[in-house]
């Protein structure tokens, strides 16, 4: 997972849920059909994808996927 695009495509792969860098900050509510099982597949997977533990508290604060994503990409420049 190396940029949003990668964070993206592994949503899609895991949860089956389609965004795109326009959507991917909208609110948890706001996500078709989105619950607290998704949340632990996606943390899931990005562990398996970076080999990194997810830190847990920080995403338990998170308002959205983009949020998490910031989170727990690697150091980028900014805008990616």
């Amino acid at each position: 997972m190396k940029n949003l695009g990668d964070f993206l495509l592994l949503v899609e792969n895991e949860i089956g849920l389609s965004l795109t860098p326009a959507t991917v900050g909208a609110g948890f509510d706001e996500l078709p059909g989105w619950d607290s099982l998704h949340l632990l597949t996606l943390l899931t997977a990005i562990e398996r994808e970076t080999g990194q533990r997810v830190p847990m508290a920080q995403v338990l604060e998170a308002s959205s996927l983009h949020d998490i994503f910031v989170l727990t990409a690697p150091a980028r420049t900014a805008g990616t």
